[in-house]
């Protein structure tokens, strides 16, 4: 025998190792060699059969299982098998919850401790009651938004887009037992799902060469439901390229991704985001965009597993259910391949997908390596959009435009600059306060 996840070796009985018992019953179960050695060896112990009596009666009062204790005997040598198995509710010690996790022993704390607890008790976090909101914290436009989706998905009937919005949530099963709203309701169609979960938000930014060059960024606030679409918005109006054509009169400016294949890659990090923790981060870069979001992959789960054939685990089921019947998704773990073949169809390489910093990220490659004239484009839309600005508003100021573009003001002086170079634009009065600005061309 050797060590490993579910067998641990201890020369002798110690009090504190109920610790190790409470993290084998929380986990998948396991057995406690008291006895043995590090290297597997049968030092023996001397009291074995008042451990025979001691560790199950320590075992009960402590923690409140049974567990088999058993006397073994090799070469003439007396040692201790605790077999524990696995517990369908939480344990603690003393009220501190250990869990097995490999070869180490883990106390869990904060979010992963709320998500333990949820877990054995057979509920996911989007699934409890969100204390302190009612009726009045959804938004009917979210709600007619969703069912506009569901029906055109034909997953719902069309009878149903007059349904109220509390007849809609009830029917989707986003209220309790006692008529409270369950989280989910406030994430998918809150008017203001921060009020309740500071981490509901897309964070977007755009950087340079170095991790530290952050150019500009914006925040994507607002319910779930509606954030994909925002967030491909945002992407097309500022931070990725739009290859311009048209098909007869009718002007055709799609997204430089396979956009379905793209939305799917999005709908995931919204999906399976552990709400409690930090928002979903996007990152664009010149050569790639990395999507991550928050949360460890289901219990068992590796990247082969997402890789391969496998079943559908969300970790926010009411979420996940929602998204299905809106017709953004699919069922049966289909996400990560439609992603693969997706963006395999179109020429690119394979997004990589991997764990990481908490949670999981996928890094999509861009098609195009960004040369001089690509980058030129992209920084022409950002002076374009100050342009308008200042020829909507002449007195408007530098903080106001940064503010607007979710960018630095450093980096709004520094585009001002360029334009004034070009003779775009130039300062009328004061150079701060009391001056105006004068758009001389727009192009």
């Amino acid at each position: 025998m050797q060590e490993s996840q579910n067998i641990e070796f201890k020369e002798s009985w110690r009090d504190e190792y109920l610790r190790w018992i409470c993290g084998f019953a929380n986990a998948q179960g396991g057995t406690i060699y008291i006895g043995i050695e590090d290297n597997g060896h049968v030092c023996g112990v001397n009291n074995a059969h008042r451990l025979l009596e001691d560790i199950p009666n320590k075992i009960v009062n402590t923690l409140g299982i049974v567990a088999d204790v058993n006397l073994l005997n090799k070469e003439g040598k007396d040692y201790i098998e605790i077999i524990v198995s696995p517990s369908n509710v939480p344990i603690s010690y003393q009220g501190i919850y250990f869990y097995r996790s490999g070869a180490t022993k883990q106390e869990l704390k904060g979010t992963a401790l709320q998500q333990f607890i949820l877990k054995k008790m057979g509920r996911s976090w989007d699934d409890i009651p969100c204390e302190g909101s009612t009726i009045n914290d959804i938004d009917p436009k979210a709600i007619k938004y969703f069912l506009k989706k569901a029906i055109d998905a034909q997953r719902m009937p069309i009878e149903t887009f007059e349904d109220n919005a509390e007849t809609v949530l009830e029917n989707l099963n986003l209220f309790d037992n006692e008529g409270k709203l369950k989280n989910a309701a406030l994430l998918l169609f809150g008017k203001n799902p921060a009020k309740f979960f500071v981490g509901a938000e897309f964070k977007i930014g755009r950087f340079g060469k170095k991790e530290s060059d952050l150019m500009f960024q914006d925040v994507v606030e607002g319910n779930i439901i509606q954030m994909a679409d925002s967030v491909i918005e945002i992407l097309k109006s500022k931070y990725l390229i739009s290859p311009i054509h048209y098909e007869g009169l009718q002007r055709i400016e799609p997204l430089e991704f396979p956009e379905d294949a793209f939305r799917e890659a999005i709908f995931n990090a919204i999906i399976h985001k552990q709400y409690a923790g930090v928002p979903i981060q996007m990152k664009i870069y010149d050569n790639s965009v990395w999507l991550w979001n928050n949360g460890d992959l289901p219990e068992g789960f590796t990247i082969e597993t997402l890789l391969g054939k496998h079943t559908s685990k969300p970790r926010n089921g009411n979420i996940a259910n929602v998204f299905y019947k809106a017709g953004f998704i699919e069922s049966w773990g289909r996400g990560i391949d439609k992603i693969r073949d997706g963006f395999n169809a179109f020429g690119f390489p394979e997004p990589e997908i991997k764990t990481e910093f908490g949670g999981v990220s996928i890094v999509i490659q861009r098609k195009q390596n960004l040369d001089s004239q690509t980058l030129f484009k992209m920084r022409s839309q950002i002076q374009a959009m100050i342009l308008e600005m200042m020829e909507r508003n002449p007195l408007v100021t530098q903080q106001s435009i940064a503010n607007e573009l979710g960018v630095s003001r450093r980096y709004v002086a520094k585009i001002i600059e360029e334009l004034k170079e070009k003779e775009l634009i130039k300062r009328i009065g004061a150079s701060r306060y009391g001056g105006k600005w004068q758009v001389i061309k727009k192009n």
